[in-house]
This record gives structure tokens, C-alpha cells and sequence, in this order.
């Protein structure tokens, strides 16, 4: 069997461990493995990307709804919202933003704002949040603002192949959710986004000459390591505080930024 599919199978096991607590399938930092380490041509990186997300989401998420976690009108709104956005990222990915240097500057300037805000806001003294609170309370985000969010990231994750639910879950967690309610939520986003926006881009490869279609063996091996990766993840949750939660996500979207950044630069 060739190296890359258990290059594959370890590094989607990894970084699915990792990224589950948090809410994150862990396409978005799978991505640049997928770039740097196996080779994968843009903008094939992108469906194998979201290949990667519908293998692996079943996973973390029977755990999450083992637990009693995945429930509230939160999943759904998020899914409501970026399943047509994730349709036209699609569409723009493909016939707009072909290029590998378009592509990093703009998972740069995504990743590296975004990791730096959800980590300072770890970092700051915690603010009351009463027990009963809805999940949705004033204040934070009013429910049209959640589905109008949510379709703008659909749009961002469809042309940066993580389904969308993995910018929303560092976005709702820096905006004060608890990350143990946004984790389940945000994953089962990334699940129902990446099933629309794979059959998007396997319909786009017939009408595009270029490397459309995902690495449906990488893809596959990748999605069977965050399988296993995921269900670990999502059971280790529980027991990590939401703080340290909290700076891992932003870490990790921080140091993915800046190395897309340093990689544009150059």
C-alpha cells in the first residue's frame, strides 16, 4: 500500500484527536499536510479536504450524541446557513480562486486574526454567564445574525474545503459560548456542509479542465484516521477545562495562519 494513505490515516488520527474537543473536524489543519507533505494539487485539495470531514464526522459525533451534547436549535441554525453558502464557495473555489497563492494568502488572513482573537479572549478574566441562559441569549448573537453569519462562512468554507462549521465554532466560542455546548454544534455543521459541498465539486469537475475531482484514496484515509481521532477527541472533552480549550483552539489557528502568511510572503 502506498506511504501517503498511512501517512494519511496517522495524521488525520491526530489532528482529529486534537481538534474534536474543540469543535474543529480538523480539515483546516489538515490542509497544509495535504499541501506540503502528500502534494495534492490545487483546487483538488479542497473536495478532498470535505471528503475528509464526511468520513470522519460520524465519528466525534455519535460520541457527542452519546453523551446527550448534540442537542438545541444552535446545530440547526448552523446548518440552515452554510449549506447553500458551502455551494457557492464551491462555485468561486473552482472558477475564481484556482491559484496556490491566492489560496494561502487567504486562509492567512482567516486563521491568523481569528486564532489571535479566540486566544486573547481566553486569556481574559471569564465573564459571568448565568446557568440558564439560552444558547442563543441577547447579547450574544440574535438568531438572524447566526444565519446570516453562517452562510457567509458557508461561502468561506466551501472555497477553503472545512465545511464552514470550523470557523463558526472558534467564532461562537470567542463570542463567550461554552465551548462544550459550540463543539457538537459546529462539527455537525461541518458534517451536513461537507456532504453538500463534495457532491458540489464532484458536479464542478465535469465542467472544469483542471484538478477538481478530490484524491479519493487520501481523502479516504485521512477521514478514516479523523474516524477514530474524532471519537477520542469527543470523549476526552468532558474532561479538559474550557479554558485550556479555548487557548488550544486559538493556538492552533494561530500558528496555521502564520505559517500561510510566512508562506505567501515568500
Amino acid at each position: 500500500m502506498d506511504w501517503t494513505v498511512w501517512g494519511g490515516l496517522a495524521a488525520g488520527l491526530v489532528i482529529a484527536t486534537v481538534t474534536a474537543p474543540v469543535g474543529v473536524s480538523g480539515a483546516v489543519f489538515l490542509l497544509p499536510v495535504q499541501l506540503s507533505v502528500f502534494g495534492v494539487p490545487n483546487p483538488a485539495v479542497t473536495p478532498t479536504n470535505l471528503l475528509y470531514n464526511v468520513v470522519a464526522g460520524p465519528g466525534a459525533l455519535w460520541r457527542y450524541r452519546h453523551d446527550g451534547a448534540l442537542r438545541g436549535d444552535l446545530a440547526r441554525r448552523l446548518v440552515l446557513g452554510t449549506l447553500p453558502g458551502v455551494v457557492v464557495g464551491a462555485t468561486v473555489r473552482v472558477f475564481a480562486l484556482p491559484g496556490p497563492g491566492v489560496f494561502r494568502l487567504l486562509a492567512a488572513a482567516l486563521l491568523l486574526p481569528l486564532g489571535l482573537w479566540l486566544f486573547l479572549r481566553a486569556l481574559a478574566p471569564a465573564r459571568h454567564r448565568p446557568s440558564g441562559a439560552s444558547e442563543l441569549a441577547p447579547g450574544r448573537l440574535a438568531p438572524h445574525t447566526l444565519t446570516g453569519l453562517a452562510l457567509a462562512v458557508g461561502v468561506v468554507g466551501g472555497i477553503y474545503g472545512i465545511g464552514g462549521g470550523s470557523l463558526l465554532g472558534p467564532i461562537l466560542v470567542g463570542r463567550g459560548l461554552p465551548v462544550a455546548r459550540v463543539a457538537p454544534a459546529a462539527l455537525a455543521a461541518t458534517f451536513a456542509t461537507s456532504l453538500v459541498g463534495a457532491g458540489a465539486y464532484a458536479l464542478l469537475s465535469f465542467l472544469s479542465s483542471g484538478d477538481v475531482a478530490p484524491d479519493w484514496w487520501l481523502g479516504l484515509a485521512c477521514g478514516t484516521g479523523g474516524l477514530l481521532g474524532g471519537y477520542l477527541g469527543a470523549r476526552l472533552q468532558p474532561r479538559l477545562p474550557d479554558r485550556a480549550l479555548r487557548l488550544l483552539l486559538g493556538a492552533l489557528a494561530t500558528a496555521v495562519g502564520a505559517l500561510y502568511a510566512a508562506q505567501t510572503l515568500n
